[in-house]
């Protein structure tokens, strides 16, 4: 399995950034994707934005045009550039992992970094 640690959460006031990272470690094969997820209290999770191995990205609506992933510097590392943040992007964010492991497909999570977006 890969675990996964995040880093990068806090609070901000609205209008305000912040920069999430996730590295991996333990015994990887294959990423097949990385992203991020969210969730805000009392909801379910939900995706935020995704990174293929083939550079593909997919974001949710809301975040659209002001949030960015992407590789980070390191190998297997991703970043979630978050700016012009809102009230409504307060949750727990959650880095995923989709690895193939000699033809197996693993998922796996972070423990969670908490954004709060407030005045």
């Amino acid at each position: 399995q890969v675990q996964l640690v995040e880093s990068g959460g806090g609070l901000v006031q609205p209008g305000g950034s912040l920069r999430l990272s996730c590295a991996t470690s333990g015994k990887i094969f294959i990423i097949e994707s990385m992203g991020w997820y969210r969730q805000a209290p009392g909801k379910q999770r939900e995706l935020v934005a995704t990174l293929t191995a083939t550079g593909r990205t997919n974001y949710a609506d809301s975040v659209k045009g002001r949030f960015t992933i992407s590789r980070g510097s390191a190998e297997n590392t991703v970043v979630l550039q978050m700016n012009s943040l809102k009230p409504e992007d307060t949750a727990v964010y959650y880095c995923n992992a989709v690895s193939n492991q000699l033809g197996a497909i693993y998922e796996d999570w972070g423990q969670g970094t908490q954004v709060t977006v407030s005045s």
